[in-house]
């Protein structure tokens, strides 16, 4: 076949390899061939990593493929259907606003480039005739009938819908800091006053540990996690005498896979940084009174802080092509968590209780004004360009009422629980494991307070995890475990916190256990609760009630401390426990 063939050897992007199936099946088309003809003329393009899994795929299953069997099987590996279909919703969700337009189209910008353009462009002719054999469109959806519009394949229905959700076009701010947005990390971050460092127990030495085998087509994605992260600077070659494997984990909800690394040894003998991570509960309390919100979510935040370079060793990871080590943080060590908060915590300091909460590469802006807002982004986009820290336009959000943050909805209005998180519990199946019992509970026990008599409701699950207990699922935990789920769909929006108003707090008891209630103007800010303790159930009463009314003396504290409170309860004695002539010891406790 005369011309230059076009060959193939792999891309990130999987439009590229159907491109390129598409152009070598044009080219089959002129000539006359059988479909083993076609199948080796395909197969003699190809190259690098494409050739070495055709090779593989080929001494797998030693049968005559067909030309439909070689399109089907390359498609399946280099052009996989989830990611088209990613490809085709990112197309369909394009909307005025992305970094694109923020980077390219702004006023000033816009109206320049389209000066120039106008002054250099040549004259277009009339007509486009290459686009003859494009689909007939079916003209302007004002001049169409609804019905018409709906059952049109290519009419786009929802798209005003999807622009009035997220308009980005008006925001001055962010169209002045479109660097703080790039599509990819620069390269290697700057030096900064804070360095990882990987420290271990006295007396531990390097730790070497086998290559894990890996199958033949997932030796490509490897490679190309290890090009990538060479050509940024975040990896080099070493000759270390540490070494770990690599793992490939499939990304939530895609098939897409990354690479990561089995640090489990040296997590082992690390020694455990104690700087703070604060709780989601303490960072809402600031937010009374705020109605303006932005989130921006960090791209690859682990990736901007570097390794001590005598701890660089530590990190080797060993594969087919060589032995490598990390320069920057790798997000599968111990500590990583610690160090990136202490990192942001740094970066905005001044800022911090005022109109930023930081948590770990999540960072929310807070204003009771859209003017107040405008400036507060600013200082924030501003910091992260001095400090050469870049965020991911896509998971970001700017100007709005409501937002995301830590598993949680905040607006004016209180607090609720994210809608995605509720349907990870209620979809969750019937545990046969008591890890699968400890799983369901730690998950369901982040809301917790959100549920009233939490630990009431669990304690038949929470007894099958107690020692020497046999797992046996009865109707008793079957009816708790779809309780908890039913609360969690049905939950409270908790109103925020407010110092300058009047605490009441709600307690009490039961041979079950205790259960108390904080709350302002009638409106809830916390459900808490907690199980008996085996001495406490002997108690008598008037002593359990007491109890009741300690613990959320205990857990609100923070609240209720140089505030005026009341105390409700249900059981009138304790009204007398101040002016009582005598108490036992239990009630002095």
């Amino acid at each position: 076949m005369k011309g230059h063939p076009p060959t193939f050897s792999h891309s990130a992007d999987p439009l590229q390899a159907d491109d390129w199936l598409r152009a070598v099946a044009r080219q089959l088309d002129i000539v006359h061939c059988n479909d083993q003809e076609r199948v080796l003329y395909a197969a003699g393009q190809l190259r690098g990593a494409a050739l070495d899994w055709w090779e593989s795929y080929r001494q797998q299953d030693r049968e005559c493929f067909t030309w439909a069997q070689f399109c089907e099987r390359f498609r399946r590996h280099h052009v996989p259907a989830d990611i088209m279909k990613m490809k085709k919703k990112e197309f369909l969700s394009l909307k005025q606003g992305n970094i694109g337009h923020l980077a390219n189209n702004c006023s000033q910008k816009g109206q320049q480039q389209q000066q120039g353009a106008r002054q250099n462009a040549p004259q277009q002719q009339q007509g486009r005739p290459n686009q003859q054999n494009r689909a007939p469109l079916q003209g302007k959806v004002n001049h169409m009938t609804a019905e018409t519009a709906a059952d049109a394949p290519n009419v786009v229905l929802g798209c005003l819908h999807q622009m009035e959700a997220r308009p980005t076009d008006g925001i001055r701010v962010v169209c002045d800091y479109p660097d703080v947005f790039p599509d990819e990390l620069p390269g290697m971050p700057p030096d900064r006053d804070i360095e990882f460092l990987i420290e271990l127990l006295p007396g531990s030495a390097s730790i070497t540990m086998r290559q894990y085998r890996t199958a033949p087509i997932e030796h490509e994605e490897v490679k190309k996690n290890i090009d990538e992260l060479l050509a940024k600077g975040y990896i080099r070659p070493n000759s270390s005498p540490w070494a770990f494997s690599v793992l490939l984990i499939e990304k939530k909800d895609t098939d897409v896979k990354r690479m990561c690394v089995d640090y489990r040894a040296v997590n082992k003998v690390s020694i455990k940084n104690k700087y703070p991570l604060l709780r989601i509960d303490d960072l809402f309390d600031q937010l009374q009174g705020d109605c303006v919100f932005s989130k921006i979510d960090l791209r690859s935040g682990y990736y901007q802080l570097k390794i001590r370079p005598s701890d660089i060793p530590k990190t080797a990871f060993t594969t087919k092509y060589g032995l490598y080590e990390y320069t920057v943080m790798s997000f599968d060590l111990t500590n990583v968590p610690a160090y990136f908060m202490q990192l942001m915590n740094s970066v905005f300091m001044d800022y911090l209780d005022k109109f930023v909460v930081v948590f770990i590469d999540d960072i929310l802006i807070y204003s009771k004004t859209e003017a107040e807002h405008e400036v507060h982004l600013r200082l924030v986009l501003q910091r992260l360009r001095e400090h050469k820290l870049y965020a991911k336009f896509s998971k970001c959000e700017f100007l709005i009422d409501e937002v995301r943050f830590p598993g949680h909805f905040v607006s004016k209005g209180g607090i609720a629980v994210d809608p995605s998180k509720v349907s990870t519990v209620t979809n969750w199946k019937v545990p046969e494991i008591p890890k699968e019992v400890c799983g369901f509970l730690g998950l369901a026990s982040y809301y917790r307070r959100f549920i009233k008599n939490f630990l009431k409701i669990a304690k038949p699950m929470t007894s099958l995890l107690e020692k020497d207990a046999e797992f046996r699922w009865t109707s008793a935990q079957h009816a708790a475990f779809d309780e908890l789920k039913k609360r969690l769909t049905t939950a409270t929006v908790l109103t925020l916190s407010d110092q300058q108003k009047k605490f009441m707090v709600y307690c009490d008891a039961s041979r079950d256990g205790l259960g108390c209630i904080l709350m302002q103007e009638g409106k809830v800010i916390a459900y808490a609760s907690r199980q008996l303790r085996k001495h406490e159930v002997n108690y008598p009463t008037h002593d359990l009630k007491l109890a009741a009314v300690v613990h959320a003396l205990k857990i609100w504290h923070h609240y209720l401390f140089g505030q005026r409170c009341e105390i409700y309860t249900d059981h009138k004695s304790l009204k007398y426990i101040f002016t009582q002539n005598e108490l036992n010891m239990r009630q002095r406790r």
